[in-house]
């Protein structure tokens, strides 16, 4: 079962610098502020002068230009700058919003009749009637038809005063898709029980399923009943490194209720070592909302799987969940914003996006801005490339993810891992898969090899321009697919993803019977590479001695060495799958049960080929990866 998460509403791609409003010269526009959707074929009517609004007003700080600047060179391993990290106090006094512009910007929204209900180092949040809004960003507010639903935007691009244009970076909430805000909501219980059928493989191919069909000529294996952190740590080269020392934080929306006890309860049962007092640190909002919208149960399955993964993988580092109020983009935001601001690690998993086409510039701007705060703290965020490949299968355009497309995080993206006897590393293919099931009389597979069900995300973004650090490894036949200028390439480096050959999980889950219960399974997905990575750093920046920070031009410097396995689609010289048997009902025998065949290596058009690819970037770590980072060796880059 690959994580199905719940896509983070809205979306992000580039910022674009504010242009003075047509018409009238004494205000600037906000690019992006205005959605897509809200056409004049859409359009419904003026919203209600009397709706209430509520928005966010994102602080564009001092010196932009300065920021990006210097976190590029304390990034860049060729910089005289480089690892010469801020403190977050340093970083917000160079960088942050003024006072004056703080003051400034609350006094034009306080006169335009909006009431200010709260104030960050990143934004000031508001409330207020049509009326006032429609004053203060120079917009009508109207209702558009959206699908089969009815919402609120504005009709022309937002704008704000030219007098505070240059502390001013974006406005959000002035469309209120995909519906308000629920306030107060409470946490619901966990969702329904899922287990995996057998038979199972302990490790790759140690059980052959030799009563059903061949599969390209071969009787094949069944799934791995889920790897361990000891086979992973094998798999990626961890060595005698655990992490110590290193502090780790994960975003998600929402926080499962459970899983202190159940990351103990699964460390015991899998041999990882057991969770130390103030190991495991929670971050929470003071209140959840949207949690019908988001599915806000379905998180806990996320975050029991980021912080499950990081432990066994990196068995010593601090671990701090930071979870979001909802799965929108103001609330992850803020989740991001505080691990900066706060300085509560070097090293950030985040398993969560959206697709890039519904990306809009003004909260690509904020979520930059907030990557490029962690760049020159010494911060590294790593971003899960997608489970759709080149996401044509679900939305019928070629595209990448995002964040992932960031020039700013690591995107992380999927491969299919086969673990051998002993703990040996075998091969890896790109994940993709095909599925096919068995036929009704059980000596044939049904449209063998079947159609394409999940793949690892990547491919060549639209919006976002190539970063200098992958023009010299990036093949131009996709850094030049959109334009010839080039664009971001997604994803930087992989892990193992696919959930047939996926990494066993335990957490609390509610059964047929209305009992709450700790249970496994096993799961996939680039939410599995993420974290899997996320481990991996823990354990480089061990080694090192020192923070890795924002690692992608040390990640390209590698390029090529010993440091990586170099993934392809047929490591053995032909095709490869696996047998994998379900329960129907997802839980028991009862109702039966589902064999099917699963290829690996077919992610829809994209492909797992020698050298630098748009399924597995560089690669995955090899045994030569975590001791690179080792003083000695780190000299040769």
């Amino acid at each position: 079962m690959a994580a199905t998460l719940p896509m983070i509403a809205g979306a992000l791609a580039l910022g674009i610098p504010a242009a003075h409003a047509a018409g009238n010269p004494a205000r600037d526009t906000l690019a992006g502020t205005k959605p897509a959707w809200a056409t004049a074929k859409a359009d419904k009517g003026a919203t209600s002068n009397d709706a209430q609004v509520r928005a966010r007003v994102y602080l564009a700080g001092r010196n932009s230009d300065g920021l990006a600047a210097y976190a590029k060179a304390v990034s860049d391993p060729s910089s005289p700058l480089y690892g010469k990290y801020l403190s977050a106090k340093q970083a917000q006094a160079r960088y942050g919003a003024t006072a004056a512009q703080v003051k400034a910007v609350k006094a034009w929204l306080t006169e335009s009749g909006l009431t200010v209900t709260e104030v960050t180092q990143h934004y000031i949040a508001v409330s207020g009637d049509v009326a006032a809004v429609e004053q203060a960003f120079g917009t009508q507010l109207h209702n558009y038809s959206k699908g089969s639903k009815t919402y609120r935007a504005p009709t022309r691009t937002a704008s704000v005063p030219a007098s505070v244009s240059s502390a001013v970076l974006t406005v959000t909430g002035l469309d209120n898709a995909p519906h308000k805000a629920n306030h107060d909501d409470t946490l619901p219980p966990p969702e329904a029980v899922f287990k995996n059928s057998g038979p199972f493989s302990s490790y790759f191919g140690s059980n052959i399923a030799t009563t059903l069909p061949d599969a390209y000529g071969t009787k094949i294996p069944y799934t791995i009943q889920g790897y361990t952190g000891k086979q992973l740590r094998a798999a990626y080269g961890a060595g005698r490194y655990t992490g110590k020392h290193v502090r780790v934080a994960i975003t998600d929306a929402y926080a499962s209720p459970t899983i202190a006890a159940d990351a103990g309860t699964y460390a015991k049962a899998h041999g990882d070592a057991a969770w130390k007092a103030g190991q495991l640190n929670q971050v929470l909002p003071d209140s959840y909302t949207n949690t019908d919208e988001c599915a806000a149960a379905g998180w806990y399955g996320e975050e029991s799987l980021d912080v499950e993964a990081v432990h066994a993988v990196a068995p010593a580092a601090d671990v701090t969940y930071v979870g979001a109020s909802s799965c929108h983009d103001d609330d992850l935001l803020a989740s991001l914003s505080k691990v900066v601001d706060n300085h509560l690690a070097d090293i950030v998993s985040n398993s969560w996006g959206d697709t890039e086409a519904s990306q809009t510039p003004d909260l690509a701007a904020a979520y930059d801005q907030v990557f490029k705060l962690g760049a020159v703290q010494g911060i590294g965020f790593y971003f899960s490339s997608g489970d759709n490949g080149d996401e044509v299968a679900n939305t019928g355009t070629k595209q990448v993810d995002t964040p992932a497309n960031s020039a700013w995080v690591t995107a992380v993206g999927g491969t299919s891992l086969a673990v051998g006897k002993r703990d040996k590393y075998l091969w890896e293919t790109g994940w993709g898969t095909e599925k096919a099931t068995l036929s009704a009389d059980g000596t044939s597979w049904t449209n063998f090899p079947g159609a394409f069900t999940s793949g690892a995300g990547g491919g060549t973004s639209k919006t976002v321009a190539e970063p200098y650090y992958q023009k010299r490894v990036v093949p131009d036949s996709l850094a030049k697919a959109n334009n010839a200028s080039g664009n971001r390439v997604v994803p930087d480096i992989s892990a193992v993803a696919d959930p047939n050959t996926g990494f066993e999980i335990g957490l609390t889950q509610t059964f047929p019977d209305g009992s709450q219960q700790y249970s496994e399974y096993r799961i996939g997905g680039t939410s599995l590479a993420a974290p899997v990575i996320a481990a991996v750093q823990a354990l480089a920046q061990e080694a090192r001695g020192r923070a890795i920070g924002f690692a992608n031009p040390l990640i390209y410097c590698k390029y090529g060495t010993k440091a990586y396995h170099d993934v392809t689609d047929h490591p053995t010289g032909s095709d490869l799958a696996v047998a994998r048997v379900d329960f129907a009902n997802g839980y028991d025998d009862t109702k039966g049960l589902l064999t099917s065949v699963r290829s690996l290596g077919k992610d829809s058009s994209l492909s797992a080929v020698k050298g630098y690819d748009d399924v597995t970037g560089v690669g995955s770590p090899a045994a030569g990866y975590v001791q690179s980072y080792q003083p000695k060796a780190h000299r040769n880059h």
